[in-house]
C-alpha cells in the first residue's frame, strides 16, 4: 500500500468521524432559535437515517476539494459537507420506501421505514432536506453572504428537479420503460452524479476560486461520480449482500439498464481505468495539491462496497 494510499485512507477516516460529530450535533435535542420543538421519535428517525457510518464520501469531496485552495476555513467546508450528507441520506430514506425501491437494509442495518414507520422515514426525510438549506445558510456557516447563496442556488440545482430528485423520476419510469444508453447516461448523471458534482464544485466555491478552478472542479466530479455509478453498477453485479450492506442484483430483478449490464464488466473495467485517467488530467494544473484528489478517484473506481 502507497503511502499517498495511506494518507488518503487517514483522511477518509478523520473526516468521516469529523463529519459524524458535526452531524450528531447538529441533531441533537436542543431546540434553536425560532425552532418549537424537535419532536423525539421524528428526531430518532432523522438519527437513524443519519448517523449510521459511511465513508461520508461526499463531504470528503467538499473538504479536500476545498483545501485545494490556501486560507480556507476548514469548518465551513465541514459544515457544507454536513449539509450535502444530510441530502444524500433524505434521498436515500426515500429511496428505500416501498414505493421507490423498497428496500429493507440500508448499511447493514434495517432501512428507516422499517425501524419506524412509513410516515416516519417520509418526515424524517422531509426533515433532512430542510435542515441541509438550514446549515448552509445559518451563520455558523461563516462565510459571506454571496458565497452561502452560490451554495445554496447550486445545491437546489444538483438536488431538485434538474438533479438528483429528477434523477429518480426517470429511475422509476425506467421500470416501465427501458432507455436507450443516452437516457441512461442522462438519468444517472442526475440521480447520483449532480450531488457528486455539486461536492466537488462546492469545495471551489466555498473557497472562493477561480471561475476556470471551480468549472474544473465541476468537471472532476462530473468524471468520478460517473465512475462511481458504473462501479455501483458493477458491484450491483458481482457482490453480495453482506458486503454492500443492502440488497444487490435488484436492477436486473426490476428489469432496469445500466450501461454495465448492456456493455459487459470487461467494458466496464476498461472505462473505469479511463475516467480515472481523465480525473488525473482534470488535476493536473493543481500539481502536487491534488494527491489526495488524484487517490480518491482509484478509490471510487476500484471499490469494493
Amino acid at each position: 500500500m502507497s503511502e499517498r494510499h495511506l494518507e488518503f485512507r487517514t483522511l477518509l477516516k478523520s473526516n468521516a468521524e469529523a463529519v459524524e460529530a458535526l452531524l450528531a450535533s447538529l441533531l441533537s435535542a436542543d431546540v434553536r432559535t425560532d425552532e418549537i420543538a424537535r419532536p423525539e421519535r421524528l428526531l430518532a428517525a432523522m438519527r437513524h437515517g443519519v448517523l449510521n457510518g459511511g465513508k461520508r464520501l461526499r463531504p470528503f469531496l467538499v473538504i479536500e476539494t476545498a483545501a485545494l485552495f490556501p486560507n480556507v476555513e476548514r469548518e465551513a467546508a465541514l459544515r457544507v459537507g454536513a449539509a450535502l450528507e444530510c441530502i444524500h441520506c433524505y434521498s436515500l430514506v426515500h429511496d428505500d420506501l416501498p414505493a421507490m425501491d423498497d428496500d429493507d437494509l440500508r448499511r447493514g442495518q434495517p432501512t428507516v421505514h422499517i425501524a419506524f414507520d412509513e410516515a416516519a422515514a417520509i418526515l424524517a426525510g422531509d426533515g433532512l432536506l430542510t435542515l441541509a438549506f438550514d446549515i448552509v445558510a445559518a451563520p455558523e456557516t461563516r462565510l459571506p453572504d454571496a458565497t452561502r447563496t452560490a451554495l445554496v442556488l447550486a445545491l437546489s440545482r444538483a438536488a431538485g428537479i434538474g438533479g438528483m430528485v429528477g434523477g429518480q423520476g426517470l429511475d422509476l419510469a425506467a421500470e416501465k420503460e427501458a432507455p436507450d444508453e443516452d437516457g441512461i447516461v442522462t438519468l444517472q448523471a442526475m440521480k447520483t452524479g449532480a450531488l457528486l458534482r455539486f461536492a466537488c464544485e462546492a469545495g471551489a466555491i466555498v473557497a472562493g476560486a477561480s471561475a476556470e478552478d471551480r468549472a474544473t472542479l465541476r468537471r472532476y466530479g462530473e468524471t468520478v461520480g460517473l465512475a462511481f455509478q458504473i462501479a455501483d453498477d458493477l458491484l450491483d453485479l458481482t457482490a453480495d449482500a453482506k458486503t454492500m450492506g443492502k440488497a444487490t442484483g435488484k436492477d436486473a430483478e426490476r428489469g432496469k439498464a445500466t450501461l454495465v449490464s448492456r456493455r459487459g464488466q470487461a467494458w466496464a473495467e476498461h472505462r473505469l481505468k479511463e475516467l480515472v485517467t481523465e480525473a488525473e488530467a482534470l488535476l493536473a494544473p493543481f500539481s502536487h495539491r491534488a494527491g489526495i484528489l488524484v487517490e480518491t478517484a482509484h478509490f471510487i473506481a476500484n471499490r469494493r462496497n
